[in-house]
C-alpha cells in the first residue's frame, strides 16, 4: 500500500508513505510535520533529536517543521508561529491542485481556529501536498486568505538534514549573496566564501537565493540537493556545542550530526488579499558526489 495511517503509542496519527523503490517518509498529523525520510537503503536523511517530544503541545525538534505564520521571532507571535503546534487533517479536496496521480502523495490541511484568532486574528487555510518518489521528497505549501481583509505572513520549511559530521559539510549556491546574521542583531553582510563551511555556530538568513542549493557531505560522498520555488530566502543554522547544551530537547553532541538549510520567506513577507492564495514548492533529492573541485559527480544518480 503506497500510504497508510497508523497511530503511535500515544494515539497520535502518523502517515507512512512508501514507493516501490524502497524509500519511505513519515508524516505526523501533529504539526503536519515530516519526521522521517529514508532512501532505498533505509538510511535516514533527516535529523530527529534523540530528545524530541512527539506530542502536543511541544514543538518537535527535527524533521521538517512548518513555520507559519511567522518565521523565528520576526514578529510578535511565538517562535516560528503556531502551525507546528497544531493538529492537521487529511485534505480530501486539495483544490486547485489536480488530483494526486502519484500514489505516494498525501494532502494535509490546517484551518484557523477560534483559539488561533485570539493571537493572530486572520482566517486562513494552510495546505501541504507531500509526495514521495524514488530519490525525491516534494512539498507544495499553499496559504489561502479566507478573511475579509488582507494579511501578511512569513514562512519556512525548516529542513533538519542528517549529516555525517558537520565539520565535513559544505553548502554551495549561496556565495556572494547578502545575508542577515542573527548572531549579530540581524546585521547585513555579504557572503565572501566560495562555499559555507562550519567551525562554529551559524544562524543566517540568505536573501534572494537561487532555486537550487547543494549540501555536500564529504564523508558520506553524498549531496543533498534542495530546489525551491516561491521561497526566495534560505536559512542556514547549526547551534554548535555551547548552544546545543542549552537547548532542552537537543542532544549535547547532536549538532555534529545535523544541519538546517531552510526554504523561507523572511525578508519580504507575503501579502494576500481576501481569497488570494500563495503557493511554494520544495524538492529534496540526493546524488552521489565526490569532493575534487566541489562539483557533483554526474555519472551516477542515487535514488537515496
Amino acid at each position: 500500500m503506497p500510504w497508510s495511517v497508523v497511530n503511535d503509542a500515544d494515539g497520535l496519527p502518523r502517515v507512512i508513505l512508501t514507493e516501490p523503490g524502497g524509500s519511505s517518509a513519515e508524516v505526523l498529523l501533529y504539526g503536519g510535520q515530516i519526521v522521517s525520510w529514508k532512501n532505498n537503503r533505509r538510511e535516514e536523511l533527516l535529523y530527529l533529536s534523540s530528545k524530541a517530544v512527539l506530542k502536543p503541545p511541544k514543538a518537535i525538534r527535527g524533521g521538517i517543521p512548518i513555520c507559519f505564520p511567522q518565521f523565528a521571532n520576526f514578529g510578535s507571535l511565538e517562535q516560528h508561529g503556531f502551525a507546528r503546534n497544531r493538529m492537521w487533517q487529511l485534505d480530501s479536496s486539495p483544490f486547485p491542485l489536480p488530483p494526486a496521480t502519484n500514489q505516494s502523495t498525501v494532502d494535509l490541511i490546517l484551518k484557523s481556529t477560534e483559539e488561533d484568532l485570539k493571537t493572530w486574528p486572520r482566517r486562513f487555510e494552510l495546505r501541504l501536498r507531500i509526495s514521495l518518489s524514488p530519490g525525491k521528497l516534494s512539498i507544495i505549501p499553499r496559504v489561502r486568505n479566507t478573511d475579509r481583509k488582507p494579511f501578511s505572513f512569513t514562512f519556512a520549511l525548516r529542513n533538519y538534514f542528517s549529516v555525517s559530521d558537520i565539520s565535513e559539510v559544505r553548502v554551495e549556491g549561496l556565495e556572494t549573496l547578502d545575508y542577515l546574521d542573527n548572531l549579530m542583531q540581524r546585521e547585513r553582510f555579504t557572503e565572501q566564501a566560495d562555499a559555507i563551511t562550519f567551525d562554529g555556530e551559524v544562524d543566517r538568513v540568505y536573501l534572494n537565493t537561487p532555486s537550487k542549493i547543494n549540501i555536500i557531505d564529504h564523508e558520506k560522498k553524498r549531496t543533498l540537493v534542495l530546489r525551491k520555488e516561491g521561497m526566495p530566502d534560505a536559512v542556514v543554522w547549526n547551534p554548535w556545542a555551547k548552544k546545543a547544551k542549552a537547548i532542552p530537547d537537543f542532544g549535547d553532541d547532536d549538532y555534529t550530526r545535523m544541519l538546517c538549510v531552510d526554504s523561507a520567506v523572511v525578508e519580504m513577507p507575503i501579502v494576500l488579499k481576501p481569497y488570494e492564495e500563495w503557493k511554494g514548492r520544495q524538492e529534496l533529492s540526493t546524488v552521489s558526489s565526490s569532493y575534487c573541485s566541489g562539483q557533483l559527480d554526474p555519472r551516477r544518480v542515487l535514488y537515496g
